[in-house]
């Protein structure tokens, strides 16, 4: 008897004991669901971190001066910004790049004076997608120009300057030759994220009035933020654009952000782990069940033996049971966790109320609507984790079957 008579028989074996099938389907299609809702939530939140992270200032890919991660200076800049732009944008993964210049800097008004990083901007090519502070404009307006005089204000820094709409501003900076350079700007807009540290630490102006007070030349700049529509291609376009970056560093978001990345490292690898102590009880479960039933039919397996039989035979109809419960199980963990996963893709769920307003993760804020979105990659090892896993736990029990003796198992009442 081979192939398809086999897995018919097979088949047929597997619902003979319905209830106890049944029980391990669902225990097959619980594993699903928990392993799916885990990895999803990760994929979504985490993904919306680093999302939320690049749009806050550095991009997906980072292109700024070799020693300016261990040392911040407006004096390490990178000549030929505009060209490098237009090459990023060459690259098909490529969704927006950005010129900028970033740096310390103090701001000093009659009242007050306080230090911030100040981050110039040319307002023709950044908008929120690239600059998530531009949609948290409470008062004023984004600049009309990258020639603009005015300065946009963290809220918090405003206050505690003691300013408001169109009052002026001392800027003061070290420029790129190492000298004390001062220079005036009114306040044009203040924004209101909620982040602590972007309220109180950060403050935007026109590249070109920035560049001219550090005596910048007019393709000079400290970072180009590269922007992809997927994360995971960071890698991939760091290394193309590495080559032409005239020396410059290119760094992926993980190496310019390495606090945000250890804490999605810590926690993906802590969903990984669960994720596995599941695997295991679900094909624990399922040897048990496979186990159970080939013990219970060792009679019926002798005399299987004595009419003809193979051991190999035997051993493919119990690999056949195993094969039909994973595909079951599989099949059924579609159908148990398709709504909810639905319902926490679209709508999701808050819990706002459940963490303290401006909860910050390495300075990027924590979205207090959790959703789930699950990468299809990350789908298709969990199923293939739970297929292998059952598929291994019916092993002993098929090599059992292969190995009856049909004079001793025969005589079993």
């Amino acid at each position: 008897m081979h192939g398809p008579r086999l897995s018919t028989l097979a088949w047929r074996n597997i619902w003979r004991n319905r209830r106890r099938t049944v029980i391990t389907l669902f225990s097959i299609s619980f594993g699903v669901l928990l392993a799916v809702m885990f990895t999803g939530i990760g994929d979504s939140s985490y993904g919306s971190m680093i999302d939320h992270a690049a749009s806050l200032g550095g991009g997906h890919v980072v292109v700024q001066h070799p020693d300016y991660a261990e040392t911040p200076s407006l004096k390490k800049s990178v000549q030929g910004a505009t060209a490098l732009r237009e090459r990023a944008l060459a690259d098909p993964e490529v969704e927006r790049a950005v010129v900028r210049v970033s740096g310390a800097t103090m701001l000093s008004t009659s009242a007050n004076s306080t230090g911030a990083m100040i981050l110039g901007i040319d307002p023709a090519i950044e908008d929120d997608t690239t600059l998530r502070i531009i949609d948290a404009l409470a008062e004023g307006e984004l600049f009309k120009s990258a020639d603009d005089k005015g300065i946009i204000l963290g809220a918090t820094m405003a206050e505690n300057l003691g300013v408001g709409m169109g009052k002026k501003v001392v800027i003061t900076v070290t420029d790129k030759r190492g000298e004390i350079a001062s220079g005036l700007a009114r306040v044009s807009g203040i924004v209101r994220t909620g982040s602590p540290t972007i309220d109180g630490g950060i403050c935007l102006m026109p590249i070109n009035r920035l560049r001219a007070l550090l005596g910048y030349a007019p393709d000079e700049a400290t970072q180009l933020a590269v922007f992809v529509d997927d994360h995971r291609d960071a890698a991939a376009v760091a290394a193309r654009l590495a080559g032409e970056a005239d020396g410059a560093a290119v760094l992926t978001w993980d190496q310019a952000q390495p606090d945000l990345a250890g804490f999605i490292t810590m926690k993906t690898t802590s969903t990984v782990i669960l994720e596995g102590i599941i695997t295991v009880l679900i094909a624990a479960g399922i040897f048990n069940t496979l186990f159970v039933s080939v013990m219970e039919r060792l009679r019926e397996f002798g005399i299987m033996a004595a009419i003809g039989f193979s051991s190999g035979q035997l051993f493919a109809l119990v690999i056949w049971e195993s094969f039909w419960i994973a595909l079951c199980g599989l099949f059924a963990g579609v159908l148990l966790t398709a709504y909810p996963y639905h319902y926490l893709s679209t709508v999701g769920l808050d819990y706002s109320k459940m963490i303290a307003e401006g909860v910050e993760v390495a300075g990027v804020g924590v979205d207090p609507i959790l959703y789930v979105r699950i990468y299809g990659p990350h789908a298709l090892i969990i199923a293939a984790a739970i297929f292998l896993a059952t598929m291994t736990a019916g092993l002993y029990p098929a090599w059992r079957a292969g190995r009856v003796a049909p004079v001793e198992t025969i005589r079993i009442v």
